[in-house]
């Protein structure tokens, strides 16, 4: 077998979509991702320098991964990201380049980011109420958020999302102006549902704020919401265009309406783990293979082995609703959103 076919699981899922983690610190603590206190961070040496992380993306390139999203922690925290942006957008294969990011250090960048190739950008944005946002976060901040989602406007990115985690008895007050903003400013909104990935293990099935709950409260204001084809079979979320004609709304809800049938998503983790599910109990060590010393072409397909064999291990969904679930020993900032 030619190292560098495209990359098919046992279960004919293709796969053109990495995640990558550039760091695993966060300016906030986002209760459903870290700790407040107390936080494990990795050292310097082990967080994957940007030419190593451009070398694995170019192998997988050839593998046929076209997108390429930025996650953390909060990448933004990493310095001088756009470097890394100009490097990926110049990787043949590579056709997008987008980022997920909490938005508080995103005023300041947007511009250099826009111009280093990022197309997409996505937001967090869980409240727009300050008491409710630092609930949330455990730290202040929405007016740098807001900022920063203004700055991302103003530079002309192609698309930009607002992602806001559901979360039952916290955020059913903030559905409807979180809906608002996004209709008045042309925006993408999309809710995800309550995951069991926080630090603390506090999540419990009854804290999830269902796709279908908000659908609800949506509907009662603004009317029937309808259906949209998916531009993307692969894309996690489900859209739903409001009756009057103002823009659509997102769900994504893997715990009450799994999607892992059409996932083609993999996972490398700021310290260099290639993971093939947010909820995988293996990883597949990258890191190790960049850092050798021999040969580079050997090298290269040495990862694509490694990345072949995790994708071919893939399981056919995370199994939250299975009896015997496991949750991952690694939060979600450790593993990259």
């Amino acid at each position: 077998m030619n190292a560098f076919e495209p990359l098919v699981d046992s279960f004919g899922r293709v796969h053109t979509n990495l995640r990558i983690s550039v760091t695993d610190r966060c300016n906030i603590r986002c209760f459903y991702c870290m700790s407040d206190d107390h936080v494990d961070f990795k050292p310097r040496e082990e967080i994957l320098s940007y030419e190593e992380i451009e070398r694995f993306a170019g192998v997988v390139a050839r593998m046929g991964v076209n997108k390429v999203r930025l996650t953390g922690g909060e990448p933004l925290v990493r310095s001088d990201l756009a470097r890394l942006v100009a490097r990926l957008t110049a990787i043949d294969g590579i056709d997008d380049v987008a980022l997920t990011t909490n938005g508080i250090l995103l005023a300041e960048q947007a511009a250099v980011l826009k111009e280093a190739g990022l197309r997409r950008v996505n937001i967090s944005l869980d409240a727009l109420s300050e008491a409710t946002f630092r609930r949330i976060a455990r730290r202040d901040g929405l007016d740098r958020v807001l900022s920063g989602i203004e700055a991302a406007r103003q530079v002309g990115f192609e698309k930009i999302r607002l992602n806001a985690v559901a979360i039952r008895g916290i955020t059913e007050d903030e559905v409807l102006p979180l809906a608002r903003f996004a209709r008045e400013r042309s925006l993408e909104l999309r809710f995800i549902e309550y995951m069991p990935l926080d630090a603390d293990g506090a999540w419990q099935g009854d804290h999830v704020l269902t796709g279908e709950a908000i659908r609800g409260l949506l509907a009662a204001e603004f009317g029937p919401l309808e259906a949209t084809v998916r531009d993307d079979p692969a894309q996690p979320a489900a859209d739903f265009a409001y009756a009057d004609g103002q823009g659509r709304v997102g769900f994504i809800d893997p715990v009450s309406q799994p999607f892992c049938g059409d996932c083609n998503r993999l996972r490398i983790t700021a310290d260099g783990k290639v993971r093939n599910c947010l909820f995988s109990l293996t990883e597949w060590d990258a890191r190790g293979l960049l850092r050798r010393s021999e040969n580079g072409g050997k090298i290269d397909a040495d990862i694509a082995t490694l990345v072949r064999d995790c994708v071919a291990a893939k399981k056919p969904g995370h199994g939250i609703d299975d009896e015997g679930f496991i949750r991952p020993e690694r939060a979600m900032y450790q593993i990259g959103g």
